[in-house]
Parts: structure tokens; sequence; C-alpha cells
């Protein structure tokens, strides 16, 4: 495959945590140890599966230092810096680049809702911070406010925003920004991984790759070499997998069981407004485990 600064299969990892909701140093350990063992050369940490949004400042840093000190220099760090406070995210830029993250990912301003022009230069401003390469994550599910085609195009102009995690669902516009840019286009939602793949994104972001990355490793080399055939077989292979993790309730919450199912992880414990999965879906869960193929 070839390489760039984010890695081409990537998973949005979660932030493992004791019973208790402290962040679990030795889970952490356990989780980046079996991403790199399954496929992946790039991790994303403080996304929206890591619980971004109820950890501290200090906790992300802390968690993006220990990511980084795990993996060394066999998968890429990219730090998750997003804020809709534009002085918030440059901090939080500086202080993860300080930790030793590789590259960082950039969510368009949540809440406050600014005009495209804002947005363009919310982000000019968090690229200006260090010499790191930019992801931008696309994601007007969560953040109400999407980055439009026009846009996508402009900060493309910027050298070091470099890519884009896509998890917006419009086929269409992901075409026109990859036709007219250089941006490196990373699928971020599972249940359109193959498509975006097939007409030219460079790599996922997964949340089911916590489960399936050697699936996703395989598939991204499937499409390389024009196997679509294979492509669709392992597609259509992760059906139950992707529906339980990303459909029963919330990908952090099944993604953490999924993970304590196979022994990964010790706890499954997520942080308020979050509730760990009740037992009918750990069943569902269950049985779409039992599809994956053994190791």
């Amino acid at each position: 495959m070839t390489s760039s600064p984010f890695g081409r299969v990537l998973t949005a990892m979660v932030t493992p945590m004791s019973p208790g909701g402290e962040v679990d140093d030795k889970g952490t350990d356990s989780l980046v140890d079996h991403l790199l063992g399954s496929g992946h050369d790039g991790i994303v940490v403080n996304g929206t599966t890591g619980e971004s949004s109820t950890l501290t400042d200090d906790e992300s840093i802390a968690l993006v230092r220990r990511v980084k000190d795990r993996a060394g220099n066999r998968a890429a760090v990219v730090a998750g810096v997003g804020s809709n406070d534009t002085r918030h995210a440059v901090d939080m830029a500086r202080r993860a680049a300080s930790a030793g993250a590789d590259a960082l990912l950039l969510v368009t301003p949540y809440y406050n809702k600014p005009t495209q022009a804002g947005v363009i230069t919310h982000c000019r401003a968090v690229a200006d911070t260090t010499d790191l390469p930019v992801m931008l994550y696309d994601i007007p599910s969560r953040t109400g406010i999407p980055f439009t085609t026009e846009t996508l195009i402009s900060l493309a102009e910027h050298p070091r925003i470099a890519a884009v995690k896509d998890a917006k669902g419009d086929l269409w516009a992901s075409t026109k920004v990859m036709a007219g840019t250089d941006l490196l286009w990373f699928s971020g939602a599972d249940e359109v991984n193959l498509p975006l793949l097939a007409q030219g994104a460079f790599g996922v972001v997964s949340v089911v790759g916590h489960v399936a990355g050697e699936q996703y490793a395989a598939m991204v080399a499937a499409v390389d070499r024009g196997d679509l055939r294979e492509a669709r077989r392992l597609h259509t292979s992760l059906i139950p997998v992707v529906d339980a993790i990303m459909t029963t309730s919330q990908g952090a919450i099944m993604a953490k069981a999924a993970l304590v199912e196979l022994g990964v992880l010790e706890s499954a414990t997520v942080r308020l407004p979050l509730l760990e999965s009740p037992p009918e879906h750990l069943e569902l869960l269950r049985s779409a485990l039992a599809t994956l193929p053994t190791r």
C-alpha cells in the first residue's frame, strides 16, 4: 500500500476506561497492540468514538502521548483537536503536536454554526499552528454544519490541509471534491467504505475496524488491484458486525462491548450521557462477532 502521513487503514479508537470511569492506561496499551496486530497503519485518538466530548484537555493530551509511545513508528497517530472555539482548537493542536501526534483531525465547529467563511478561517488558523498535516472531519449529523464542496476545494489550497474524513454520506459531493483536489479521501462511515473506495477514496477511518481491521486492510488492497469482486465479498461479509456496532445503539458503546467480548479490554465503561449496552444488544453483538473469521 502507498504510504501517507495518516496511514490508510485507521480506526477511530475508543478510549478505554476503568469501571470507575477513569482513563485506563493498561487498557489503552492493550488496545493499541490489538490494532497494530490487525492490519492498521494509523490510529485516530480523541475522535467521536473516543468520547472526546467528555474527556478533559489533559486526558486527551495524555492519551495522545501514551498511544504514540506505544505505537512508535508502527502507525501514524492522528489526534482529534476539534472545538467550536478556535482559540481552544489552536491550543489543542499545539499541545497534541508537543505530545507526539503525527497528524491532526479537525471537525467543523459545532453548535454555534458559523458561516462557511468562518469555517475556512477556523480551519486555516488551526492548520497554521503546527507543521503537522491536517485531516478535516466532515460529519454534519453531529456538528450541525458540513464542509461544502466549495469550502473543501478552497481549504485544499492550504499546504498542510491534506485529507478528509468523510462521514457526510453524499457520494456525489465526495466525487466532485476528489476530482477537483489532491486531498486524500478517507471513508468515515463503515456502511459506505466500499462505495467511497470504489470511487477513489484513499483509505478508511473505521469504528468497526476495532474488530475487523484485517478485513478492511484486505478491502483496500483488493480495490487497489482492481478486484472489486473480492472487495464486495469482504463488504457483504461484514454486514452483521457493521449492523451490530453501527446501528444497534452507538459506535463507542458497541465497539467497547465488542472489545470486551474479544478479551482486548476488561471494561466496556462509557461516560454519561452514554450508557453501556443492555443484554439484548450484547446478544446481537455476540451473534455478529461469531460471523468473523477466527485469527
